[in-house]
């Protein structure tokens, strides 16, 4: 009886064992899948204070380009509308990083913008008093200095994206994923078209 009993808890004592083993297991997988949601997360917010300084310096652009380009009224309303409708999407993302429709909305939201500033930028060559007005010169100098901190800190958020991905698809992680309902994050793509054609703000 007592050999039975030892045997028992011996029996016991490993199954106890194991399930603890399996219960650091998954508390480790799921402490990593969301050390990284984190982590892309923050990556998002670091484009975000980028986006929202290249939305702030666009008026400011219009405004300084509108009494120079006076019959160009088109061209800077159609960048007016572009930029607020990129803030409106801008602000979506915030509140769900790596959202499906929010990422494919802000995406689509600044081709526009680019695609608009681009005209803008065209329009402008064809004006040398307001390419050599120190306002212009300054507000191109900050506004290429955002563009390239929002391409940076997009790469960062892009990186971190696929790597939650991938760890949310490999094996056992997904069984995890799957339980706590992990989503997949999307990244911040925009057209490649649109980043051979971003505005060439040089008014030198």
């Amino acid at each position: 009886m007592t050999s039975a009993l030892a045997i028992l808890a011996i029996v016991i004592g490993g199954l106890l064992v194991v399930v603890l083993v399996l219960a650091a297991i998954v508390v480790g997988m799921y402490n990593r899948l969301i050390t990284l949601r984190n982590r892309y997360k923050n990556a998002f917010s670091q484009i975000d204070v980028q986006l929202k300084r290249r939305y702030d310096l666009i008026p400011n652009l219009v405004e300084v380009a509108k009494g120079y380009i006076k019959h160009e009224r088109e061209t800077l309303e159609a960048v007016i509308q572009a930029r607020n409708a990129a803030y409106s999407a801008g602000q979506q993302a915030a509140n769900n990083p790596g959202g499906r429709e929010a990422m494919t909305a802000l995406g689509g939201a600044e081709n526009q913008l680019t695609g608009a500033l681009g005209r803008l930028f065209a329009v402008a060559e064809a004006y040398p008093d307001l390419k050599a007005n120190q306002n212009m010169m300054a507000l191109q100098e900050e506004l290429s200095s955002t563009e390239n901190k929002i391409a940076f800190a997009r790469q960062s958020y892009n990186d971190s994206v696929m790597s939650y991905n991938t760890q949310r698809e490999v094996f056992p992680t997904v069984i995890i994923a799957s339980m706590f309902n992990f989503q997949e994050a999307h990244l911040f793509e925009t057209e490649q078209a649109a980043e051979r054609t971003a505005p060439k703000v040089s008014f030198s």
